[in-house]
């Protein structure tokens, strides 16, 4: 592990935990190149532990669709910055106009942007992560606490698990 990273977990225990930060934060940032810049934008994800893979409903006429296809390389970013807990994911994403999987993810927070889950213009974006860093502090108050123990002492604070793992 690099020098940054701060951990006692296995692998195992790190790939588990940055799905489970990742499933219980549920809004990340989706972030795509378009050839010049970066573009991030705030998406309600549903994860899927099982298949090891990150899915989102989208609007075909939106950027993003363009992007992903000349560009599939993306990353996504969970944070829960109350509690000091972040996973990000980088790997790759596709669309698709899989139906079935449109109406499975369907749910009434989607009637926001569209009717129906049979709305055409609905697509399925799948991301399939390579790997994830997480950052998991015992939560705000206690690495307060461990900061300013730390400052007083002169130690390096541990505050939580830092580490980046495979996936």
């Amino acid at each position: 592990m690099a020098r940054e990273e701060q951990t006692d977990k296995t692998p195992a225990e790190l790939i588990e935990r940055a799905w489970e930060l990742a499933e219980d934060i549920g809004v990340c940032n989706f972030n795509t190149w378009n050839g010049q810049e970066l573009h991030s934008r705030p998406m309600d994800a549903k994860i899927d532990r099982e298949g090891e893979v990150v899915r989102f409903l989208t609007d075909v006429e939106s950027y993003k669709v363009e992007e992903i296809e000349q560009y599939p390389q993306a990353t996504v970013a969970f944070a829960d910055a109350g509690a000091y807990k972040f996973v990000t994911m980088t790997g790759s994403a596709k669309v698709s106009n899989d139906r079935a999987m449109i109406r499975e993810l369907w749910d009434d927070s989607n009637k926001l942007w569209w009717d129906s889950a049979d709305d055409p213009r609905i697509r399925l974006l799948t991301f399939v992560p390579d790997d994830a860093e997480i950052w998991d502090s015992p939560g705000k108050v206690i690495a307060g606490i461990k900061m300013l123990t730390a400052a007083v002492t002169g130690a390096k604070p541990k505050l939580g698990d830092h580490a980046k793992v495979a996936l």
